[in-house]
Order: C-alpha cells, then sequence, then structure tokens
C-alpha cells in the first residue's frame, strides 16, 4: 500500500516556481492530482524524470535535435526567440566551446498541479571539458513542464548555478562566476 502524506506534511505537492525563480507555496485551492488520480500522478512523476534523463543523455551526446524536441514547439528562447529552431540553435551556442560534456541527474522535486502542467527542481553535477580543462559544475534546473499530446514536455528549463570549478578545487575559495558568462566560480546559489 503506497505511503499517502497529509496535505500538511507533503512537499513537493505544495511547492511551485514564482516569477523570481524561488520556490514558494501554492495558491491553490483544489487538490493537486495526486489527491485525485495517483495512477496519473505517477505516470506523470515516471515521465517528467524522464524527461530530465532524457536531457542529460541528449546533452552528451551533443543531439540538439533530441534537445529541441524535448520542450514545447513554441518554447521562448532568450527574449526575443521563440521554437525550437531558434532552441537548437541556442543549443549549438551554447555546446560550441564545450568538450564532453557529462550531466548527472542527482535529486529531483516533482509538483504534478494537474493532468497537463507541473513544476519541479532537478539537482545536477555537470563535468564539462572547456579549454582543455576538466570543470565540474553543481546545478540546480528550475523547470516548468506542460503536457502535450501525451508527452510531457519543458516549457522552461532555468539554469542556476551552485558553482563551478576545475576538478579538484575547493569551490569555496572562488570568485563569483557571473554565469552564464563563466562556467568557473562561484554560482548564484543559495540565495
Amino acid at each position: 500500500m503506497p505511503l499517502v502524506l497529509p496535505v500538511s506534511e507533503s512537499t513537493s505537492d505544495f511547492l511551485k516556481q514564482s516569477d523570481s525563480d524561488q520556490l514558494t507555496p501554492l495558491q491553490s485551492t483544489t487538490m493537486s492530482l495526486r489527491h485525485t488520480d495517483q495512477l496519473a500522478w505517477l505516470d506523470a512523476c515516471e515521465q517528467i524524470r524522464q524527461l530530465a534523463s532524457r536531457y542529460a543523455v541528449a546533452m552528451g551526446r551533443r543531439d540538439v535535435a533530441t534537445l529541441a524536441h524535448l520542450f514545447v514547439s513554441d518554447v521562448r528562447v532568450g527574449r526575443h526567440s521563440t521554437g525550437r529552431d531558434a532552441l537548437r540553435a541556442d543549443f549549438e551556442h551554447q555546446l560550441a566551446p564545450l568538450g564532453m560534456t557529462v550531466l548527472h541527474v542527482t535529486n529531483q522535486i516533482i509538483d504534478v498541479a494537474d493532468a497537463d502542467h507541473a513544476t519541479g527542481v532537478v539537482g545536477t553535477r555537470a563535468e564539462l571539458e572547456l579549454d582543455g580543462e576538466l570543470i565540474v559544475q553543481l546545478i540546480e534546473y528550475h523547470d516548468t513542464y506542460e503536457r502535450r499530446q501525451g508527452d510531457w514536455l519543458f516549457t522552461r528549463r532555468k539554469h542556476r548555478l551552485w558553482y563551478g570549478a576545475p576538478i579538484g578545487t575547493n569551490p569555496l575559495t572562488l570568485a563569483p562566476a557571473n554565469w552564464p558568462a563563466s562556467a568557473v566560480g562561484m554560482g548564484d546559489l543559495p540565495d
């Protein structure tokens, strides 16, 4: 029998992303999908977990076509562009200076608001080859997901950096990275 926590004890079902990318209590007075259809909730959570892992694998393979198809077709790219073609070009630009790229998905919180909308936070450790040096980053992605035609996709994925440093460097001694200007240095987390 699955463990079902009382509403007041649930963490993930009452967290959402605000415009400032901070997790805040969900303001909805309706019950989440977890409370109304547990099987649909479990399916949504598993599909979203797979989405984060597919992103990590596609990034390592430099498969920008797959990366773009993990997002909704009308994804906003930067301030002035939309669509998967713009996203592919953006990924190509981001990956150009990098050699080997390995992402390890770690902790994940998923808040399924309803049958078609969810938010989440995905912890990730990245190992990146940059200018002949191996860099490690600790990343926290703040995601927004939407289900379209039966598939869960990213509508937004915000990269938040704990730190980036050459392997073997004490990250606590680093100057600010000012991500995305630099992959090396302390990030903006914790706030």
